[in-house]
């Protein structure tokens, strides 16, 4: 009998919600009113209502749903950006988010700074830096502009040094949020040929409006609506699926 591959993330009735001050709520005096009145001076939003799933080892899951959903909410949940209110999470690895490429840069650092401060912020020393140096600069392709102060540089070209960097990082898991919508045509067939290459090798996570990469990479889809879980099944069912309600 084939042993069962691993489960590297357990999600179990996932809650979440936000509060949204009301305007009625504005200023010291509405405070101390709405508070006399037992008015709040804010609503309840619902993000996430009993979300369920397991992720094994080597998945490549593809997170899709329309804007307000609540995908981008369990990406940084599974991140612990966020904290739920109810439901449990358990992650088995290095879990490594590629939600806000180029948290962490310096505008005042040259590029060239910036790629160690953004290694050493992943863990890596200045002597692993040194060795990937060249790799990732070459990636990046923006050799002519690392002794530029980073405030020069493109939100683009920015972006391609950010993710450049991320991809040496070291982990078992990956989140990822739109990555693949980032950079030119160019640069887009470079981040696809990457994760082509790590499909079936890696655990990823890829939250995303593109039907075509859910397709392409994906080995399985989650449909959320609501805050739930409409469906979860295969790259081309779910896809469809999403097409047929928003495409």
């Amino acid at each position: 009998m084939k042993e069962e591959t691993p489960v590297v993330i357990s999600v179990k009735n996932l809650h979440k919600s936000f509060r949204l001050p009301t305007e009625r709520a504005g200023g010291l005096k509405n405070a101390i009113f709405n508070r006399l009145k037992g008015i709040k001076g804010y609503n309840t939003q619902k993000v996430l209502n009993g979300i369920s799933f397991d992720i094994h080892k080597n998945e490549f899951v593809g997170i899709v749903g329309r804007n307000g959903s609540g995908k981008s909410t369990l990406l940084k949940t599974l991140a612990k950006i966020y904290f739920p209110e109810k439901g449990s999470l358990e992650i088995n690895g290095t879990l490594i988010p590629f939600i806000e490429l180029g948290v962490g840069f310096n505008p005042e650092l040259s590029g060239r700074e910036n790629i160690y401060l953004n290694g050493a912020l992943l863990g890596f020393s200045n002597k692993e830096m040194d060795a990937m140096y060249d790799e990732i600069v070459d990636f990046a392709e923006l050799r002519p502009f690392m002794d530029q102060k980073l405030k020069n540089f493109s939100s683009g070209m920015q972006v391609r040094l950010a993710f450049s960097i991320a991809i040496r990082a070291k982990g078992d898991i990956l989140l990822l949020d739109e990555v693949l919508a980032v950079g030119d045509a160019e640069f887009q067939k470079k981040c696809n040929d990457y994760f082509a290459a790590i499909k079936g090798k890696q655990t990823v996570i890829l939250v995303t409006h593109s039907m075509a990469n859910v397709r392409e990479f994906c080995t399985r889809g989650i449909l959320i609506e609501d805050g739930k879980i409409k469906l979860d099944s295969t790259p081309d069912k779910v896809a469809d699926a999403y097409e047929k309600l928003w495409g």
